[in-house]
């Protein structure tokens, strides 16, 4: 089977960075929405960003921020890949993304009641607004914007959409394995599944959580 490609979220030091990195992590994310204990300003972020090696990807997360919010980020801030996890529509993701030409992953918020159609047409028409559009990530419906560590029933996701979306929410050592098994995601996203506290990561546990994914991809679920 394909190697599920991980993203850890969320990060403010470089010590957790590095752990990160050492732990074999594909995308490392911060945040930049000023009201999430994750926040890191555009500085903070560029200086971690300088510490990463080739072909690890930053990502950057924002919430119903202007193109020119983004832009002046981006400026800062050498993200890679944009991460809308907002009350954006198609249109203004894809008006951001264009403004920084970078690609973007759009959040979709599950609910008990999310029906597989109703994905596979979100996701037609955000692949529709844009050829930056890079693909969805699945978190769990909750009051607020940003992680919740809430997991939702994963098989809501249909299969011919799993295998090119991003799975988050509530994903922790315990239940990675058993997740990357069932659905086989692209990749996966954590943040507050390998942190010791908010925006403070704890390194065991990336180690742990990359192993616990791996062990999903070869199929032992056990």
């Amino acid at each position: 089977m394909p190697r599920t490609r991980i993203k850890i979220c969320g990060l403010t030091r470089e010590e957790d960075v590095a752990a990160a990195v050492a732990a074999g992590a594909d995308a490392i994310g911060f945040v930049f929405y000023p009201k999430s204990p994750r926040y890191v300003t555009p500085a903070r972020a560029a200086e971690l960003i300088a510490t990463l090696p080739p072909f690890v990807t930053p990502v950057g997360l924002f919430v119903n921020a202007s193109a020119e919010e983004v832009a002046e980020t981006v400026r800062v801030a050498p993200v890679a890949l944009l991460q809308f996890h907002g009350d954006e529509t198609a249109a203004q993701c894809a008006a951001a993304a264009q403004a920084v030409n970078r690609q973007f992953v759009r959040v979709f918020r599950v609910k008990p009641d999310t029906g597989a159609s109703e994905l596979l047409e979100y996701e037609a028409q955000c692949r529709s607004s844009s050829p930056l559009f890079a693909g969805l990530l699945f978190d769990t419906y909750v009051d607020a914007y940003g992680g919740a560590g809430k997991v939702f029933d994963w098989s809501l996701i249909p299969k011919e959409l799993a295998h090119r979306a991003v799975l988050s929410g509530g994903l922790s050592v315990q239940n990675a394995t058993g997740a990357v098994a069932q659905l086989r995601p692209y990749a996966v996203d954590v943040s507050s599944g390998v942190e010791a506290a908010k925006g403070i990561k704890d390194a065991s546990l990336i180690a742990q959580f990359v192993a616990a994914v791996r062990a999903g991809d070869s199929g032992n679920a056990a």
